[in-house]
């Protein structure tokens, strides 16, 4: 089959590659994921990857210095592979090759091979399609595998037995699931039993490779496919046993509890409706993980989940260290939103004071908005008189924050009074009465006693200060 390149917008640089690889004696094709989403017609990805039947480093430095005798090409003689980056494009070449792994690594052995060699040992039979770049046959798809087909059928199948890719590189489980999940393509039969029998596999690979495909999948349109997949599979109690422990429904004389790993699922791709921002999609896969520990059941009221917000944020520290994520602004943002989750639910009675809602500015700041979002993707009813009833109630907590707010100034909320004004009031050195002062005129103004201002808060710590015995000194 003949892929038509000339409107193609890299076709220059093709025939430019192609001329080098023919001076130079060598065979050279495009392969990967810049064929497959040419021929899905996709958005053409920013990385394109050539395999030579010769030395790959040596073709980039030399067509490197073809485009640009200062054009920097970065050598990886390990992996014999090299690379160079030219107008926005990641281009990498690499020779043809053979591979063979051993039993406790992901790393293989390499020796030199040919092009279909190095489309064997590619992971599904849509990656492992070629394009030629060369003179006698420029714009052929070598496709060995059916790829093309698989394509059209949106199957994720491997070029060989199922079962020795994924034991050879058990990284190619999640990477099968990813594709299932961002292509919207169904795993061929044969290779998701083989996902099932080699899940164990998963545990050789690095927790920062595992995250890298996890968080594609978590970016997918519909996060749950690939999340059911991984539950399917077994690999999700495997890397996040967390969110398996919430499965199943138990009843206790007649009573029982919804399913809060479904609903969680639900939640996600509810979520992924209204935003792509992945920690807020973290916040929303997380948001339940507290239920597991924290199950009881209560003779009088059913079951309960008492404090699973705070036992949930507590987990996401334990959970983002273990996995290798974010330690730092991305992990406190979600455990945040963790412990906040059930808050606005509560304050959706009318009889919900001023203080409530300052609260919860106060300890939402710039969050609010994520965390209303958070809440609302959280609606998983399917009465539909029920979620309406229950987005209008967000609405109207939403315009009771927004009146408070705009009449405290609570969100971002800074002291109107700080620290060195107190000191200098009683000429008194940093020390805990500083701290006792500051936290008096933070709940002061939290609870209503005082106003968001400077001359009540001035006042209000002069109060405070004598029961310290301190006196305001002239």
């Amino acid at each position: 089959m003949q892929i038509n390149l000339k409107q193609n917008k890299n076709l220059a640089l093709f025939k430019l590659i192609s001329r080098v690889a023919e001076v130079n004696n060598q065979s050279v094709f495009i392969v990967g994921g810049y064929v497959r989403d040419l021929l899905m017609k996709r958005e053409a990805p920013t990385d394109i990857d050539f395999v030579t039947e010769g030395n790959g480093m040596d073709l980039a430095k030399k067509t490197a210095a073809e485009i640009d005798p200062k054009l920097k090409v970065s050598i990886f003689k390990t992996y014999g592979t090299a690379m160079f980056k030219h107008k926005g494009l990641d281009l990498e070449f690499v020779g043809a090759r053979k591979e063979s792994y051993s039993e406790d690594s992901r790393k293989p052995s390499v020796e030199t091979g040919t092009l279909e060699d190095d489309q064997k040992r590619r992971d599904f039979t849509i990656n492992a399609l070629a394009i030629s770049l060369n003179k006698e046959n420029f714009g052929e798809l070598i496709d060995p595998f059916d790829g093309l087909l698989d394509l059209k059928q949106k199957i994720i199948r491997t070029p060989l037995e199922p079962s020795q890719t994924y034991s050879d590189d058990p990284l190619r489980m999640m990477r099968a699931i990813r594709f299932a999940s961002t292509l919207n393509f169904k795993i061929e039969e044969n290779s998701l039993n083989a996902i099932k029998s080699e899940s164990e596999r998963i545990k050789i690979v690095s927790k920062e490779r595992i995250m890298v495909e996890f968080n594609k999948i978590m970016l997918s349109e519909k996060p749950s496919v690939g999340l059911k997949l991984m539950e399917q599979t077994g690999l999700l109690p495997l890397i996040i046993p967390e969110l398996t422990a919430l499965k199943g429904i138990e009843e206790v004389e007649g009573q029982t509890h919804k399913d809060n790993f479904w609903h969680t699922l639900e939640v996600v791709d509810n979520i992924s409706k209204n935003t792509d921002q992945l920690w807020l999609r973290w916040a929303a896969l997380l948001h339940d993980i507290g239920k597991a520990p924290t199950k009881k059941f209560d003779k009088k009221i059913g079951w309960t989940f008492h404090g699973h917000e705070f036992v949930g944020s507590k987990m996401v520290k334990h959970l983002f260290h273990r996995l290798k994520l974010p330690l730092g602004t991305d992990m406190k943002y979600v455990q945040k939103l963790v412990k906040l989750s059930s808050r606005p639910i509560a304050l959706i009675d009318d009889g919900t004071s001023d203080s409530a809602l300052r609260r919860l500015l106060f300890d939402s700041g710039e969050d609010l908005e994520d965390l209303f979002t958070l809440c609302k993707a959280d609606i998983t009813t399917k009465n539909a008189a029920k979620q309406e009833k229950f987005k209008r109630n967000f609405e109207v907590v939403a315009q009771k924050i927004k009146g408070v707010e705009e009449k405290d100034q609570i969100r971002n909320f800074q002291p109107p009074i700080s620290g060195e004004e107190i000191m200098e009031m009683f000429k008194i050195k940093p020390g805990r009465e500083i701290g006792i002062l500051k936290e008096k005129v933070k709940e002061a103004i939290l609870e209503g006693e005082i106003a968001n201002d400077k001359n009540e808060a001035k006042a209000f710590v002069i109060k405070e200060a004598a029961n310290l015995g301190l006196k305001i000194q002239a």
